[in-house]
């Protein structure tokens, strides 16, 4: 299987794990997963009253410069990371 591949099984796994991973988790997962779908985040960054939305953006923003191929491989180590410890 190409990482392409590999990534897309992992999207579909994340969805399955029998417990909800921390927020600092899903922030991860998160960022991980645009910057390997979209590439560098762009936009405006939320304003200060929507906190979950510039939660996501900022950690999406400190992937700047990660290659997609990259954050795609560190998508799919952590997605299996979760899976083992469930």
């Amino acid at each position: 299987m190409s990482v392409t591949d590999d990534f897309a099984q992992a999207q579909a796994d994340v969805k399955q794990l029998p417990t909800r991973p921390g927020n600092d988790v899903l922030l991860q997962l998160y960022a991980l997963y645009k910057q390997g779908s979209q590439g560098d985040a762009t936009g405006k960054r939320p304003g200060m009253f929507d906190l979950v939305g510039r939660a996501k953006f900022d950690a999406w923003s400190e992937l700047a410069g990660t290659d997609q191929e990259a954050a795609q491989t560190r998508y799919i180590e952590l997605v299996k990371k979760l899976q083992s410890e469930d």
